[in-house]
């Protein structure tokens, strides 16, 4: 990684230049600097108007917002594994210039991205542009962290290139994204819903119930699709804007790849990183939010109690202290669980906190880490052999990690849940729930409806 010092674009421009005219290379150069107040959503709309492929990442809780548009940089080419992103990502790093003169999470060279939940099981039509593993570097992205709002440009520089050209293209680009007068356009309605073989489904939940029962496995989640019909073409910025608004403590998120768009609004962190501090955090167990505060707290006592819902978070805790403990030191897991709530859900809460060890990454804690017993089963394999064999639906990237991170060596990473995928005045809603010996065709059935509805509310439902 060279740092740069200089602050002027055109001069840290000549500067790669002329490194890659020395050199014979083309290497990635990095910018970033501090730009007045801008509105994420108006910056990630600017870019529709420029057709750039959009990516956008917030965490609602902390107001930190990250907006990507173009891409600079394929960073999972040729990667078929998240194991060998660690080496290409460090390869990336040794050979980018990188001006930052900030330790501010989420700037300089970062690269934002996900993967399938499943790269074993059979790819549908319906994925076609999400490919297995992708991790992009955006030509420009907006941080907006601690109301303070940072630009980075990353752009490839060849040893022909003419700084005075670059810098004017560079300034025309960066004009048109912090434009504060772009509109907002208002959202589509939804015209219908139709629940994709939902008998089926059930049938399949006691069929896994079953095989539970014959101790084959001890948990299993099977996931389900809604279609929704659109009034017109889905508009991704306002359902963004309303996802921010309604799902708090949440991780609203969407990834453009040419026409199509994975959108969401998660609230299950898979791994935070900041230096070698790792955060992860258990949320298994839902259930309704009351109508009166008391109800409310009498539903989150009985989830605290409730035999099923504990043994399925304490699968997961276990699964992500044991995954820790080979990474990391200073494992830290509460005894038990306490209630986290969202607009619509309330949830079992566990934080795990830990050191990661000299020579580990993200990416190992990501590719230990997935899928989670809340998305997977128990025990994975098993659980994830009776999915593919049996889950009617290519879950594509629901259900698997989603993120960023940076050469600041912080990232994060969430769970891609409360999600579907957009396709023109299309939408394909995934929802899931965690099957054990005892559970209900019914019941589960219902709670994947209640899972449904942050994003069908947002398209209009």
């Amino acid at each position: 990684m060279i740092e740069v010092k200089e602050t002027s674009l055109k001069s840290i421009l000549d500067r790669a230049i002329n490194e890659a005219k020395n050199n014979h290379t083309s290497p990635l150069l990095s910018m970033t600097k501090k730009i007045n107040d801008i509105d994420p959503l108006r910056f990630f709309e600017a870019a529709e108007q420029l057709s750039m492929n959009r990516t956008f990442w917030s965490t609602t809780a902390d107001a930190f917002y990250i907006v990507g548009a173009g891409n600079a940089y394929d960073l999972a080419a040729g990667a078929n594994a998240i194991e060998q992103m660690e080496e290409k990502w460090q390869k990336l790093l040794a050979e980018s210039i990188i001006h930052n003169p900030y330790e501010t999470p989420g700037t300089g060279l970062m690269t934002l991205g996900g993967m399938s939940f499943d790269p074993a099981a059979h790819k549908s039509e319906q994925w076609k542009n999400f490919s297995h593993l992708s991790f992009i570097i955006p030509e420009f992205i907006l941080t907006k962290n601690e109301n303070i709002c940072y630009l980075t440009i990353n752009i490839r520089v060849r040893e022909d290139d003419h700084p005075g050209q670059l810098t004017g293209r560079i300034k025309r680009i960066e004009n048109t994204l912090c434009d504060s007068s772009v509109n907002i356009p208002r959202g589509t309605g939804v015209e219908s819903t139709e629940d994709i073989a939902p008998d089926e489904w059930k049938q399949t939940v006691k069929f896994a119930a079953d095989y539970i029962k014959q101790s084959h496995a001890a948990k299993i989640v099977l996931a389900r699709e809604l279609r929704v019909k659109l009034s017109d073409k889905a508009q991704i910025t306002p359902v963004l804007g309303k996802l921010i608004e309604t799902q708090t403590n949440s991780y609203v998120f969407a990834f453009e790849r040419d026409e199509d768009c994975f959108v969401g609004s998660s609230p299950e962190r898979l791994v935070k990183q900041n230096k070698d501090e790792l955060l992860s955090t258990c949320l298994a167990g839902t259930a309704p939010r009351g109508k009166t505060q008391k109800e409310d707290a009498r539903i989150g006592s009985s989830l605290l109690h409730d035999e099923k819902n504990r043994s399925e978070h304490d699968f997961v805790v276990k699964m992500i202290r044991q995954s820790m403990e080979q990474y990391c030191h200073a494992v830290d897991v509460p005894e038990k669980p306490v209630i986290y709530p969202f607009k619509n859900l309330q949830h079992l809460y566990t934080p795990v906190t830990a050191t990661l060890e000299e020579g580990y990454s993200i990416f190992d804690i990501i590719g230990k880490l997935h899928p989670t017993p809340a998305l997977g089963g128990v025990p994975r394999e098993k659980s994830l052999k009776f999915i593919r064999n049996h889950e009617r639906l290519d879950r594509g990237w629901y259900g698997a990690p989603v993120g960023w991170l940076d050469s600041n060596s912080c990232g994060e990473f969430a769970v891609a849940i409360r999600s579907g995928l957009i396709q023109g005045d299309k939408a394909s809603l995934f929802a899931g729930c965690g099957i054990v010996r005892d559970s209900d065709p019914e019941a589960e059935y219902e709670e994947t409806n209640i899972k449904f509805m942050p994003m069908l509310s947002v398209l209009g439902g």
